[in-house]
């Protein structure tokens, strides 16, 4: 049901940007970051190992934290952590919560960016210099435009290298 809804909305509109870019909508084709590149275990997967099993990756927010189907509905993986979190149980359930909840698109520092900087480059997201998870800020001084792949894979081996510590445990992370 879940994938229906997606092809539903792929049909009207075959990936887009969306709230100045906070928000990306993989399309189905032609060529570029599409569903199955994205989806594919060597464009990003393999960096979380097991993390990212059962979810089918269709959008992203501001930070390049992916919007995920699941079995009990549409979520956000969290990139740093692996962690999922329910943002609604349709995909049109989804569409609503992005945008009227700037918790999960990130739009304010999206558009706080683009005054700023300008617009982003397609296929790019913001990624923290100090990952939020390790204390980093949620502000324009943390963040670079990164392509979206190059982003997940290194917080790929940060999410797999997190997993399994307790909260407030003291970390040497190894870059692969």
């Amino acid at each position: 049901m879940l994938l229906d809804e997606l092809q539903h909305l792929l049909a009207l509109r075959n990936g887009f940007y969306a709230l100045e870019g906070a928000v990306h909508l993989l399309p189905a084709a032609p060529s570029g970051l599409t569903l199955s590149f994205w989806n594919a275990s060597e464009t990003w997967r393999f960096a979380y190992e097991e993390l990212t099993d059962g979810y089918f990756f269709f959008a992203q927010d501001v930070f390049g934290n992916p919007f995920a189907l699941h079995q009990t509905g549409v979520v956000l993986f969290d990139a740093e952590t692996g962690a999922t979190e329910l943002v609604a149980p349709t995909v049109a359930g989804w569409a609503e919560a992005v945008i009227s909840n700037d918790y999960w698109s990130g739009w304010s520092l999206a558009q706080a960016w683009q005054s700023q900087y300008g617009s982003l480059l397609q296929d790019h997201r913001l990624v923290p210099t100090q990952p939020f998870v390790l204390g980093g800020a949620f502000d324009m001084g943390n963040l670079k435009a990164v392509p979206a792949v190059e982003g997940m894979r290194f917080r790929g081996h940060l999410a797999t290298q997190l997993r399994d510590l307790p909260n407030g445990a003291k970390i040497q992370l190894t870059i692969t």
